[in-house]
């Protein structure tokens, strides 16, 4: 089992294993301090796991509910949230009880923000059942929700109990889905790992699978050292959007008919051609293309900077952007939201 050892405000292991899931019982038994949990997840992961984490929780002499609600990101939004809160109520939560978060990105941050907010805080424990999830989103202790004024608005920072990663549950994720994780990979990639660059470089959608334990490991890693120097990002961490504001503002233009993944590809490919030598772009876009993601994005720039101007990361007239010079070098630059716009929209 790899074990790595994240150091926030709250401690706590990310391990990953293969198996890991249907074994689980006694681990989270030992994260907690309650043997309460809810486990939130959606509709697609009900079906395929959620039966063996109740029978792994039920063998730990644990009891356990499921909050289910519909897959996809609209249900990121406060509707479910006060589903959720009412099921908390319904089931007795306390303070001394857990949340379980089994699913995606979806289901890790709007799990997170409720344990973060009902009766002012409670444990939580993230189970990430798809790349993306395993790799970003279920580390580091961002959750938020969205709202109509943009994606991720309304949130907060609360850090796990424990995360478990099990490879085994990316068999049976599509082939756009695993592709989205891979573009977060590739991110990492980007600002600080040639090495991880170069060995998702080599494989394609059809091979990449079986280096999935190496992929979670290495981004993992970065993502706790960029962690345990700025948990609130509000310095080193902003490396982490590379490819995000713009990333962000094409979900939202397309009506998230672009998925997070898709997003970000593009973003990172898009913002590279207007920062970065062409050899850089060249070798990022052939790497994108490898898991048959997009590259760009067929709207009218001055639309999709428009909506960059809801990015979390803009302070005042100023925004913060990451951009790569070099492969595994990534930078944050600053710039007055006019300057960003019309770098943005000059004509390649």
């Amino acid at each position: 089992m790899r074990r790595i050892s994240v150091h926030a405000s709250t401690d706590y292991d990310v391990l990953v294993e293969h198996g890991l899931l249907r074994q689980c019982g006694s681990l989270l038994a030992g994260a907690a301090v309650t043997r309460h949990f809810v486990i939130v997840t959606d509709d697609t992961v009900d079906e395929l796991y959620s039966k063996d984490l109740l029978h792994a929780l039920d063998m730990a002499g644990c009891k356990a509910e499921c909050f289910v609600f519909p897959h996809g990101e609209a249900s990121k939004c406060s509707g479910t949230l006060l589903k959720l809160y009412d099921f908390l109520c319904e089931s007795g939560i306390t303070r001394s009880d857990c949340l379980i978060a089994l699913g995606g990105g979806v289901v890790g941050d709007l799990t997170g923000f409720a344990a973060a907010t009902f009766l002012r805080g409670i444990r939580y424990i993230q189970i990430p059942t798809t790349l993306l999830a395993q790799i970003d989103s279920s580390v580091g202790g961002k959750t938020a929700i969205n709202i109509p004024g943009g994606k991720n608005l309304v949130g907060a920072f609360k850090q796990p109990s424990l995360v478990i990663c099990d490879p085994d549950t990316l068999k049976t994720l599509p082939g756009h889905i695993l592709s989205d994780g891979i573009a977060e990979a590739i991110k990492y990639g980007m600002i600080r790992d040639p090495g991880l660059f170069a060995l998702l470089d080599a494989h394609n959608s059809d091979n990449v699978l079986p280096q999935a334990d190496e992929i979670i490991a290495r981004c993992v890693t970065i993502k706790r050292d960029i962690v345990a120097k700025d948990e609130f990002d509000t310095g080193e961490r902003m490396l982490l959007n590379f490819g995000h504001t713009l990333g962000h503002a094409i979900e939202r233009h397309s009506e998230f008919a672009y998925t997070h993944g898709q997003a970000v590809a593009a973003g990172m490919c898009m913002l590279s051609a207007r920062t970065a030598a062409p050899a850089v772009t060249a070798r990022l876009i052939g790497c994108v293309n490898n898991y048959g993601l997009p590259t760009d994005y067929d709207a009218p720039m001055q639309e999709l900077t428009a909506l960059c101007g809801h990015d979390k990361k803009r302070m005042g007239g100023e925004l913060s952007y990451v951009v790569c010079p070099a492969i595994g070098q990534g930078e944050i630059r600053k710039a007055s939201f006019p300057d960003f716009c019309r770098m943005m929209e000059e004509s390649l």
